[in-house]
């Protein structure tokens, strides 16, 4: 998820789209906090960025919405994050690049509508049409036409992918412009999810209150209050909720959620504010989830910056992230919600997902002293002096940036050789990022899309890659991903992601610093609480005592 930053929340918009009569107040009854309606467990939430349609939602907190109404062709473990044929009967391939998809029969949305091949096919097609200014049409980049569809410049020539074809009622094919061997596991993201009809006949109709064919349903939704949603009780797949259904409660402070559900007013809280990580064992017990998740926390350089990309910088580079002391940082600033990171990937993958502990070696120890000598070496920090740009607006990053610049002054000797420069908001510090106005290393972060190793290598290290920042460009790198990506064997083409890897480690193409993990808080009226390693709470497994 680019950025791996959640999304600030739209205006009164969106609670027009979703049939909102307003932009506060309460919702409509039935509420489950705590000692509510029998069955309904109350969660804390943030209202969507965008209405909810598949290919328009890409923040967390329209995505646990969408993981409740809809379900796809692949589904990703709860527990294991593999990826799972879902409403897939099947999904082939003799070749890497052209496949066969067949869908099962027996799926409905909630109107009753059936779930057909067509239903995905006209769902891709429009989530790839440019004019739809769908935030997520880039993944459907890899299927044949989508240059037509979705042009880098100038208008579509056409409004449907020549490489997706319905060859019957459940059947459908796909071309892609390249081969892809894992490109079946990425279809457990939503926002390759299925649409009913009325989406594209009634489109303010499907807006004013969304059907999808998953375990819920949305039953009612107030800008600024909370979104009810209610266990579908026709759903046909074999994950029904497990629950009456789920009210997620806005909070525009976690810690008034978290207030709230000491006090019992609220039965789960997925985000613990930092200020409350140290008394959260003690106040909730075993009612406390600390996991990792599928998230790295990393520092972008500035490659477009000569400075940072002669030859001897990669000494430099290398020399800095022996200077962080990550174990430090991860408990004192974090209080162990954080995972010294040993890679550019994330644990949850496993190692048949890509994942290789310990692969960045002595690189991600800290060494004082060979971090003097490499960054002595390189020539020195670029200038004698460096910045590390963050957004001040969101998350607790001046504390782990400051941290991190102390532990790099201390390691030189040198207390001005590293310094934090804040940005007021994400948007403008997206903003200098893309306009390439950064001249030291910044703070990148990672939340996975898709549980492959390839999500975390080519999105960000791939020359001219859509999420490559910092403009690194390495020719063995990308010759590697691209025969990882032709390659017909998973497991090869895992091997061959990590000799990529293995290149962005040599060249220290950012610096790892830790793996995120979720944190959640839940009452003593719920049990089965648990994330998935997308840090996104199971709501379907909650069960009210």
């Amino acid at each position: 998820m680019r950025g791996a930053t959640h999304a600030k929340w739209a205006a009164c918009a969106v609670a027009v789209a979703l049939g909102a009569t307003a932009c506060g107040g309460g919702g409509s009854g039935g509420s489950g906090s705590g000692g509510g309606s029998k069955g309904i467990v109350s969660a804390s939430w943030g209202d969507p960025q965008n209405p909810l349609e598949p290919a328009n939602t890409n923040e967390v907190q329209g995505g646990k919405v969408l993981d409740m109404v809809f379900r796809g062709l692949k589904r990703y473990d709860p527990k294991t994050a593999k990826a799972q044929n879902w409403l897939a009967q099947s999904i082939t391939t003799n070749d890497s690049r052209n496949f066969t998809v067949t869908v099962k029969n027996g799926w409905t949305f909630s109107n009753g509508e059936k779930v057909t091949a067509k239903s995905f096919v006209d769902a891709w097609n429009y989530g790839a049409y440019l004019k739809n200014n769908q935030v997520n049409a880039s993944f459907f980049q890899y299927i044949d036409g989508y240059d037509q569809v979705h042009p880098s410049t100038g208008q579509p020539t056409a409004k449907t992918m020549s490489g997706l074809k319905v060859t019957g009622p459940q059947t459908f094919t796909v071309r892609l412009s390249q081969k892809f061997s894992t490109w079946p596991d990425t279809l457990g993201y939503a926002a390759f999810s299925p649409l009913p009809s009325v989406f594209f006949t009634n489109h303010a109709q499907w807006l004013s209150k969304p059907v999808g064919n998953g375990p819920y349903t949305i039953s009612s939704y107030t800008k600024g209050s909370q979104m009810q949603l209610r266990a579908w009780k026709k759903y046909p797949g074999p994950d029904k909720a497990k629950n009456g259904g789920v009210d997620l409660k806005v909070y525009t402070d976690n810690n008034t959620a978290y207030t709230d559900l000491t006090a019992g007013n609220l039965d789960l809280v997925d985000d613990i504010p930092a200020a409350q990580l140290k008394n959260v064992k003690a106040d909730l017990g075993g009612r406390y989830i600390n996991t990792p998740a599928g998230i790295i926390q990393t520092l972008a350089f500035p490659f477009y910056d000569k400075r940072w990309s002669t030859p001897n910088a990669q000494k430099v580079r290398t020399g800095l992230s022996m200077a962080i002391n990550r174990a430090q940082i991860t408990k004192t600033i974090f209080n162990d919600t954080r995972t010294p990171a040993t890679d550019w990937t994330s644990p949850v993958l496993g190692s048949a997902g890509g994942y290789k502990a310990g692969l960045c070696g002595s690189a991600c120890d800290f060494n004082p002293a060979q971090a003097r000598k490499l960054i002595k070496e390189g020539g020195g920090i670029p200038g004698g002096r460096m910045t590390i740009t963050y957004n001040a607006d969101t998350g607790s990053h001046k504390e782990w940036v400051d941290a991190t610049c102390n532990s790099i002054n201390n390691v030189l000797h040198n207390d001005k050789a590293c310094v934090g420069a804040p940005v007021g908001t994400f948007a403008d510090f997206r903003s200098r990022i893309a306009q390439h106005k950064l001249t030291g290393p910044f703070r990148a972060g990672w939340q996975m899309d898709y549980p492959l190793i390839q999500d975390f290598l080519q999105p960000l290290y791939f020359t001219n890659a859509s999420s490559n920042d910092g403009k690194f460009s390495n020719p063995q790198f990308d010759k590697l991903v691209n025969q990882a990506n032709a390659e017909t064997d998973k497991t090869k083409a895992v091997q061959l992601f990590q000799q990529a890897e293995g290149v962005v480690r040599d060249q220290m193409a950012a610096i790892p610093l830790w793996y995120q993990n979720g944190s959640a808080g839940f009452s003593d009226r719920v049990s089965n609480v648990a994330l998935n390693p997308f840090s996104v709470p199971v709501y379907g497994d909650i069960k009210v005592k």
